[in-house]
């Protein structure tokens, strides 16, 4: 099922109220604990509307694709190139959005430490200007953006392009220093948050490392202040 006006309506008035701020402060978001599965043929969920998926599917135990996404700088790379290190990639659908700027702000001051052994990077459709003014008002330094705008070759080749809104479905994945995907979330309602602890866990796994010292207190489902 298309998206209708009303879906992409709200879409863009949901990321008209989500602005960085210097001291964020987390919401009660939902959080899926289930996937979705990512290309051609798979849909999303938007408050209740269906969204398809475009792309290459992509599953647990896959290979990172080549697919290139512009830096800072505007020069092109891929995430393939980081080979050698574990990494956490949070996959947004925009950074002008409340869930998305929570996404990034939980896996830049959350993780326990792990920025410390295992690179942490944001991939969305924002321009590289859009990411940059968002990780200095939002005083992100431990996090590496990277922007799939000039054609969704990323999103395609995962197969997480929502091609009619231009978007990528929101994503967490842990690859290992080998380019292998080792743990992948789906998240299938686009409003809602990925389980980032989860993902913190799986890295620390693959990664080699000890749990961390204290653990944090269960958020009841949601992911927001009670942290």
């Amino acid at each position: 099922m298309k998206p209708t006006y009303s879906t992409i309506l709200a879409f863009a008035m949901l990321s008209l109220t989500g602005c960085a701020t210097n001291s964020f402060t987390y919401k009660d978001f939902p959080v899926s604990k289930g996937s979705a599965e990512a290309g051609t043929g798979k849909t999303v969920a938007f408050r209740g509307s269906h969204l398809q998926l475009e792309g290459n599917p992509l599953k647990v135990g896959d290979t990172l694709r080549d697919a290139k996404l512009a830096g800072g700088d505007l020069k092109l790379v891929s995430l393939t190139e980081g080979k050698g290190k574990v990494r956490i990639v949070s996959i947004v659908p925009s950074l002008d959005t409340k869930v998305c700027e929570q996404q990034t702000h939980y896996l830049s001051e959350k993780n326990r430490g792990l920025d410390r052994d295992v690179q942490l990077i944001t991939v969305s459709v924002d321009t590289p200007f859009a990411q940059k003014r968002f990780a200095e008002e939002a005083k992100i330094r431990n996090v590496t953006f990277l922007s799939d705008y000039r054609g969704g070759d990323f999103g395609r080749a995962h197969g997480l392009l929502v091609p009619d809104l231009h978007l990528l479905a929101r994503s967490v994945m842990v690859v290992d220093k080998d380019n292998v995907v080792r743990y992948l979330q789906v998240v299938p309602e686009l409003a809602s948050m990925p389980d980032m602890e989860r993902a913190f866990e799986e890295a620390r796994k693959v990664a080699g490392l000890p749990p961390p010292a204290s653990a944090m207190s269960s958020s009841g489902g949601s992911m927001g202040g009670g942290y």
